[in-house]
């Protein structure tokens, strides 16, 4: 006969598989105000497309979906549709319910290529192949000139307002170039000044922040400065994030407090990089609520690095809760395609 406690273990066991990232941000009290991922679906009810493929050949696009509700993405249609000519990631889907889609970022103050006055560059749909549950799926893969963006959200913290941010990226891809970052970010692609932004950030670049060794790390993006600590310099409890997946979390909290918390996407558990007050002027923060990945705030679009899940939240994320999430997606078995 089965114990009550083991009873209790496997039904905790069955609902980290099947529920979804957001699905454990709700029980937490901290709902997701924005999710994306090129996939899965990130609520165990959720039963949306993911993203959506414009092909050079003809400028015809196509919806990828998922294999079930709440299931990994469905990408045999992507490898018909793409077959011998090039497809780009033009959208890609919120499934909060919020309609906080990312699409191809505007113009902005500090870009260095075509997004200086022109959009940016969108990602090559089919580059990045991995494995989600033994399910071939697709990461956006991002190189210097490719950014996506949405200036006019819904939900997204603002100002001192508390939030928590999560993103699954690789460990292998990445360089010194400003800014890979996923979160919160200006509505103007200007930088106005610090505390405008409030993002992961992830790459070995070191100009104001730096980790262990030789990185990537896990830094926050806040604008005039990617931070692994409350000052400047050398911060030798970052460590260098190599694994193949990456879990990268930062939350900030109204009243001076925000942690940077990360580990492998594989296999463990989070490892807590900071956890304290903000750097010197910046609380209170500034926040504009739009949402960024793989540039920065004013669009500097020099960053690189591939994106396969993440989510905004509303309210402050307990570390409990965030744990809960790692294991979530341990549990998702990410892997290498071949």
């Amino acid at each position: 006969m089965f114990s009550a406690r083991l009873f209790q273990c496997l039904l905790g066991m069955s609902a980290l598989v099947y529920a979804g990232p957001c699905d454990i941000y709700a029980s937490g009290g901290t709902p997701c105000v924005a999710a994306h991922s090129s996939t899965r679906a990130l609520y165990n009810s959720y039963d949306g497309d993911l993203y959506q493929l414009v092909r050079a050949s003809d400028d015809s696009t196509l919806e990828i979906g998922l294999l079930s509700t709440g299931g990994a993405a469905n990408v045999a249609p992507q490898d018909s549709f793409c077959v011998n000519t090039i497809c780009n990631i033009t959208t890609i889907y919120d499934q909060s319910g919020k309609g906080n889609h990312l699409t191809q970022a505007p113009p902005g103050q500090a870009a260095t290529g075509a997004g200086k006055n022109d959009y940016d560059i969108l990602a090559r749909a089919s580059v990045a192949p991995h494995l989600i549950n033994g399910n071939k799926v697709y990461g956006v893969y991002i190189i210097a000139g490719v950014g996506y963006r949405n200036d006019k959200t819904t939900g997204v913290a603002t100002g001192d307002e508390p939030e928590g941010i999560y993103a699954v990226l690789s460990g292998t891809h990445y360089n010194t170039g400003c800014c890979f970052d996923y979160g919160n970010a200006e509505t103007t692609n200007t930088d106005p000044g610090a505390g405008y932004m409030e993002a992961i950030y992830f790459g070995n670049r070191d100009v104001v922040s730096s980790g262990a060794g030789s990185g990537p790390w896990i830094e926050a993006d806040l604008e005039n400065g990617l931070y692994g600590k409350a000052s400047t310099g050398n911060n030798p409890n970052n460590p260098s994030m190599n694994f193949n997946l990456v879990t990268a979390m930062v939350k900030g909290n109204s009243g001076n407090e925000w942690a940077i918390r990360g580990g492998d996407g594989v296999s463990g558990a989070l490892t807590t990089i900071y956890s304290g007050v903000r750097p010197s002027g910046y609380s209170p923060m500034k926040k504009e609520g739009a949402i960024v990945l793989g540039v920065g705030g004013d669009n500097s679009d020099a960053g690189a690095g591939t994106f396969f899940e993440g989510a905004m939240t509303t309210g402050y994320p307990s570390d409990a809760t965030e744990n809960s999430v790692q294991a979530n997606i341990v549990a998702a078995k990410y892997g290498l395609y071949s």
